[in-house]
């Protein structure tokens, strides 16, 4: 095979990558994660980090990463009570000293070379606060020059927009998590052992998935081809997948979109609701966790009132969510896993989608214009 030919059965690399995250998740726990535990030969700098932290980490990213980010936000302050801010790389390595706070400082970036991510970097390390940084490359200037390198095991990623990339660096951040819990003893060890089981039954969950979501998201897609606009919505820690989703549609199939908490839509955004402006909603559930279950009644409760007012929804639920069903349009279903790692799995149809939209519109899905894979300069 030549560097560039696209291996088959897959038309564009991009198909090929979303197929990929079944085993580039189970190399990612495989290098952190064996026989249940945590391998302790490779995550004893991450407790070090962790431990060294001072109460509170900020987070800084750009694009895809961001919402990774965004999502280790809400994993890292509910299962260990860090406090945690996520910036934007862009405007992070801009803040004055006396602005910054004292925090260890996480640096997440596919690439590990991203300009602005570098420069946070950077200017974190200056300021004397200890780094650490997420990429897809241990050799990346980013991951040579944090305190600690917690690279991702996702593999060379060819096509521009992030599929594969993105779901391991969730798996990272969702791992860093139960570490942080750990670290500081909010997590009990059948809880952690647990967490860690989870993970490890997700690789072969999203793997019996994958065509079934191909052919789904395949058949919902034809549908939309008119639409020219899409508002994605999510609550919680679905919330940063919906702007995932919403992102993915714009740089691969060049249509606008938008992701928003889903509570924030009657605020001002609901002006924008009509038949002909699609609602994508995340609304599945882990029926084990209270706090999820309340998320999704408000989701449903949502989803009624756009009924309502004649909304076309596209929903994301859980295999046979006969509500869900009554309420929307079309469904793409995923099966139930914990809330925290529902991300990983919802995300996959939305990248699906997107690459469906953009090939019904004609477009190089692997080489969107304007769009380069690392950008490493402002």
């Amino acid at each position: 095979m030549t560097p560039n030919e696209i291996p088959a059965p897959y038309p564009h690399w991009m198909l090929r990558e979303i197929y990929q995250q079944p085993e580039t998740l189970q190399a990612t726990l495989d290098r952190y994660v064996a026989n249940g535990s945590f391998r302790e030969d490779v995550c004893l700098p991450l407790r070090n980090w962790l431990l060294a932290a001072p109460g509170e980490i900020v987070i800084t990213a750009s694009g895809s990463s961001r919402h990774a980010g965004m999502v280790a936000e809400l994993l890292l302050e509910e299962m260990s009570g860090f406090a945690v801010d996520v910036e934007y790389a862009s405007e992070f390595c801009y803040r004055s000293e006396r602005s910054m706070k004292n925090a260890s400082v996480l640096v997440v970036s596919q690439s590990g070379e991203t300009a602005d991510t570098l420069a946070a970097l950077r200017k974190a390390a200056a300021a004397g606060h200890g780094t650490m940084a997420i990429t897809n490359l241990s050799g990346s200037t980013m991951a040579l020059e944090a305190t600690v390198s917690f690279p991702t095991e996702a593999g060379k990623e060819r096509a521009i927009p992030a599929t594969k990339s993105f779901t391991a660096q969730l798996m990272n951040l969702y791992l860093l998590s139960l570490l942080a819990a750990e670290q500081k003893g909010m997590i009990d060890p059948g809880s952690l052992r647990s967490g860690l089981k989870s993970a490890a039954a997700l690789p072969a969950l999203i793997e019996g998935q994958l065509a079934g979501w191909e052919s789904q998201v395949r058949t919902v897609a034809s549908r939309y081809t008119a639409a020219s606009s899409f508002l994605f919505l999510g609550r919680g820690v679905h919330y940063p997948i919906a702007k995932e989703g919403a992102l993915k549609l714009k740089e691969s199939a060049y249509l606008h979109a938008e992701g928003y908490p889903s509570g924030e839509l009657k605020h001002g955004p609901n002006a924008l609701v009509s038949a002909t402006l699609p609602l994508v909603m995340l609304a599945t559930l882990d029926r084990t966790d209270t706090e999820s279950i309340e998320r999704y009644e408000r989701v449903l409760s949502l989803m009624a009132d756009m009924r309502k007012q004649d909304a076309t929804i596209i929903a994301i639920a859980n295999v046979g969510d006969t509500d869900v069903a009554r309420l929307a349009d079309d469904v793409i279903s995923v099966e139930a896993t914990s809330e925290a790692l529902l991300p990983i799995c919802e995300v996959i149809p939305l990248q699906i989608f997107a690459y469906c939209m953009a090939i019904l519109h004609g477009i190089d899905v692997d080489h969107p214009r304007n769009l380069v894979k690392a950008v490493v300069q402002e």
